[in-house]
């Protein structure tokens, strides 16, 4: 593709618009091997939970498309909504150009104002990375019966609370109440596939968004891959949900006022390939 097709360089892919051929007018997604995650020691810690772009892993793109195709395929079969079309390549697919969740900004002329492009969603089973940071009072790996949070997308994710979103303009409430019962069936969906191979689902985000030639539903848009999941193999609950061996594997720190958790039996993101293809 060429760079004047470039739509979105992004944290894990490109984006380009499709010019010619059977698919013009749709968008092409290109998964690179860029990485996020945190710096410790001078050295790169890749984690999905993080926004950060610190290295790349050879390979993780081909693995990302992989994996993404996997799950999109089976939404499909459950009769969920998405903006997916087909895999051309090892590390590309063809989706159907859609418009995330917005607002548009309403006084432009006043400094500082900027709009709402993105919106992102989050769903936790457990209570751990920022969740954990932000509520320190509960215990680690806590279940949380997937609570669904609503975070604008940007170099920065700012959480926003749904009450915010319909009283501001941005959804109303019909379509947050749709998108919390959306976001909360695909990760059904996901963690029950998970489970089945012996796996656990801690925590994921998904973007949402209406296809650009479609009636305004709102679907899955972006993409469900390693990069906006994460995956532990050594969940234990009780009759609450709550992992009974977290002392084992969460481990915790507060040092000049910042709080970190992180969970050792964390299944990299590499590895997922090898569980479902």
């Amino acid at each position: 593709m060429e760079e004047k097709d470039l739509v979105y360089r992004g944290k894990s892919k490109d984006v380009f618009n499709i010019t010619e051929g059977p698919h013009a007018g749709k968008y092409r997604f290109v998964f690179t091997d860029k990485a996020t995650g945190y710096i410790e020691n001078g050295k790169p810690v890749f984690d999905p939970g993080y926004d950060v772009v610190v290295g790349s892993i050879p390979g993780k793109g081909s693995i990302a498309c992989r994996f993404a195709t996997y799950f999109f395929k089976l939404l499909k079969d459950k009769g969920i909504p998405t903006h997916y079309i087909d895999t051309i390549s090892e590390n590309e697919m063809i989706v159907e150009p859609a418009l995330p969740l917005g607002m548009a900004v309403e006084s432009p002329e006043f400094k500082g104002s900027a709009p709402l492009t993105n919106l992102e969603f989050t769903w936790r089973n457990n209570a751990t990375g920022s969740f954990w940071r932000r509520y320190p009072f509960v215990k680690p790996c806590r279940n949380i019966h997937r609570v669904v949070e609503a975070w604008t997308k940007g170099d920065a994710d700012i959480l926003i609370t749904l009450e915010a979103l319909e009283e501001t303009g941005a959804m109303t409430r019909e379509e947050i109440e749709f998108s919390v019962k959306l976001v909360s069936d695909i990760a059904e969906i996901v963690s029950v596939e998970f489970a089945s191979k012996g796996l656990h689902v801690i925590d994921g985000k998904f973007e949402l968004g209406r296809l650009k030639y479609g009636d305004g539903k709102i679907v899955l848009i972006d993409e469900i891959s390693p990069d906006v999941l994460r995956v532990c193999k050594g969940y234990a609950p009780d009759g609450k949900g709550d992992c009974t061996v977290y002392r084992e594997c969460a481990v915790t720190n507060f040092s000049e006022g910042k709080r970190t958790i992180k969970n050792k039996k964390q299944v990299k993101a590499a590895d997922f390939i090898n569980i479902f293809l």
